[in-house]
């Protein structure tokens, strides 16, 4: 048996089912178990604080201690859920994410565990520089932690799971616009990324990609609201003759170079296509993995698509025309196909 469900409902049935099942599971963040309150900025945690009157810890909009405690507890044996009401407010917890939590395992040659989840809403939805940012360039360079990014609710019930049963810190990226949040969290532009949901436990693993569409003339790559307007842009390319392999990377840290190589080997040709600003991106790493593991099967230079260099704009014509939208997208694999 199966239910269609979307990512924010997804996430928060798999809360509720871990915290059944493991008494050390516990949430910790802002707003996330008021009464007759949102359940968080997303509606993730809507109802939980009903069911789990102790396990739903509200802080203060004080992200260090946040993530100070939520250490503190994963490592005297507790699994906590850590979630930050928008991913902008992880500079505020960064001493925290990456001179502790990050690097406790390391230091203590192993004798210490930090398995804490950490949950981050991210992208440009018309709330300006400050709550719309792509984080994902900052974290996925953090040695210590495994970066994570959902598309569909189907791998945001999978990857949560793995991630509350991992005994490493994990990073979950979720754009705004995928949650499918209804009533007054319900967002403008939004894109469906409901899915099937089998009623069996099961898990998503950290550290692979998922080849979302099978193709032969080139690979594109994304994640996020990005895998969903490559997805498109495939469909459009289909129309033109154009067969678009489309790649969810998924897995940012580490990269699954395995499932993107057997991709460019196949096509040859590579458009990587991120939200986030190109200087300094994920996209950019992963365009020299290729680079090293794969050049000789190159038949054109690697394109990027992503957004410019400057913050993120808050009117919406201006943020429309800095995000990568699918027209750009289909220019570039133009553009590949041609070399």
């Amino acid at each position: 048996m199966t239910r269609r469900l979307g990512i924010a409902e997804a996430l928060r049935e798999t809360i509720a089912e871990e915290m059944e099942r493991d008494p050390r599971v516990f949430c910790i963040g802002e707003d996330i178990g008021i009464s007759g309150g949102w359940g968080g900025a997303f509606t993730v945690t809507l109802g939980l604080e009903e069911k789990f009157p102790d396990r739903m810890i509200n802080t203060p909009i004080a992200e260090l201690g946040l993530f100070g405690v939520a250490c503190g507890a994963a490592m005297v044996g507790m699994r906590p859920i850590a979630d930050v009401q928008y991913g902008d407010f992880l500079f505020l917890a960064a001493d925290q994410v990456i001179n502790n939590i990050a690097k406790m395992r390391y230091m203590s040659g192993g004798t210490a565990t930090v398995p804490l989840v950490m949950r981050a809403p991210i992208g440009a939805t018309g709330r300006g520089s400050q709550h719309a940012q792509s984080l994902e360039r900052y974290f996925a360079g953090v040695p210590g932690i495994k970066v994570v990014a959902v598309s569909n609710a189907y791998d945001a019930k999978g990857i949560l799971r793995s991630a509350v049963r991992d005994d490493n810190p994990v990073m979950i990226f979720e754009h705004k616009l995928l949650y499918g949040s209804k009533g007054a969290r319900a967002e403008s532009g939004a894109v469906d990324a409901t899915s099937d949901i089998p009623d069996e436990d099961y898990t998503v693993p950290l550290d692979k990609a998922a080849v979302r569409r099978e193709g032969t003339d080139v690979t594109i790559l994304g994640w996020l609201l990005m895998l969903h307007r490559s997805l498109h842009a495939a469909e459009q390319l289909a129309s033109e003759g154009v067969s678009a392999e489309v790649i969810d990377v998924r897995s940012l840290a580490p990269i699954d170079y395995e499932t993107i190589g057997a991709s460019v080997r196949k096509t040859g040709r590579v458009v990587l296509v991120e939200e986030g600003p190109k200087t300094g991106s994920v996209s950019g790493e992963i365009a020299a993995g290729i680079l090293e593991r794969f050049g000789e099967y190159l038949q054109c230079p690697i394109c990027r698509v992503a957004s410019a260099d400057v913050p993120v704009p808050f009117t919406p014509v201006l943020e429309n025309a800095y995000r990568p939208d699918t027209p750009r997208i289909v220019e570039a694999v133009r553009a590949a196909m041609r070399s």
